[in-house]
């Protein structure tokens, strides 16, 4: 593994570490309210602020920020005020968003298909100094919102009705959120990819969900299976020459296959070994007294 010895290897395994931590802490969230595929939207509507920051001539990141954070809200307010026609509006944000991306990012002199990669998938030499200190610097900004206001945002992911009538202020809450969530996915974007950064934050809780109970400590296991997947799957795809991304969440996916199997076939030999032990201890039906 000489390539550990690299500043830029060094550098993209901090950062997908750094998200491997943060991506989960807002995921739980998501797959508490089931809006596990609201991640991926974003990723959409974040490429066209990558590309609108491309041409542009400035921070991709900063502009992929902006143009994520306003779909977000956008998306957070057809989802509260929309009835039938909201999943439809969804779909046009969504595809609306890649779609225009991609025209963006074709017509800027920056816009090669390499580059365009590896904003979609990740990169293991996209990490400057400068993008892990924006990392950094924006993920402290999540696990603030995600670890400080969890009592409040867990009980309007639970049921917002009982929320608002309990005095929370639940729209500045679910688009608090939907901001963090935008933040989440712009800061992913460079080391796991716009459309697998979802993924990240959805499959570390689904396999936490599968042998624990509180929600503390589904955040807590999420986390730790989010740093895990995310540091092994960049050493892989460097052994590989490959987009870290796709690494990550083939890991991420398949703990979660192997884990999903140990909990159902555990809880299948459970009731068995109850019904042994009380067999076992049960007391005969009939006691004869001794003959005198």
């Amino acid at each position: 593994m000489s390539y550990l010895s690299y500043e830029f290897f060094q550098l993209s395994l901090i950062g997908a570490l750094l998200i491997g931590v943060i991506a989960p802490s807002v995921g739980i969230y998501l797959v508490q309210r089931k809006m596990s595929l609201i991640g991926d939207g974003i990723g959409h509507v974040a490429l066209t602020g990558v590309a609108i920051g491309f041409l542009l001539r400035t921070s991709p990141v900063l502009t992929a920020v902006l143009v994520s954070a306003v779909g977000a809200v956008a998306i957070e307010l057809i989802r509260e005020r929309a009835k039938a026609s909201g999943d439809v509006a969804l779909a046009m944000l969504f595809y609306g968003g890649i779609a225009g991306g991609v025209v963006l990012i074709s017509l800027s002199k920056q816009g090669t298909n390499a580059t365009l990669q590896s904003y979609l998938f990740g990169s293991l030499n996209g990490t400057s100094r400068s993008d892990l200190a924006t990392m950094l610097f924006l993920g402290a900004g999540v696990l603030s919102v995600t670890l400080l206001a969890r009592p409040w945002l867990y009980a309007v992911s639970q049921d917002e009705e009982h929320a608002r009538v309990s005095g929370l202020p639940v729209r500045f809450l679910n688009v608090l959120l939907a901001v963090t969530t935008a933040v989440t996915v712009t800061t992913a974007m460079r080391a796991v990819g716009l459309l697998l950064v979802s993924a990240l934050m959805v499959v570390p809780v689904a396999t936490a969900q599968q042998f624990t109970r509180g929600f503390g400590s589904t955040m807590a296991a999420a986390m730790v299976i989010g740093v895990t997947v995310s540091g092994s799957g960049v050493l892989l795809a460097a052994e590989a020459n490959t987009p870290p991304g796709a690494f990550i969440v083939v890991l991420a996916v398949g703990l979660f296959v192997l884990v999903a199997a140990l909990s159902s076939l555990l809880r299948r030999r459970r009731p068995v070994r109850a019904a042994d032990d009380t067999a076992r201890t049960e007391p005969p039906d009939v006691v004869l007294d001794p003959v005198t």
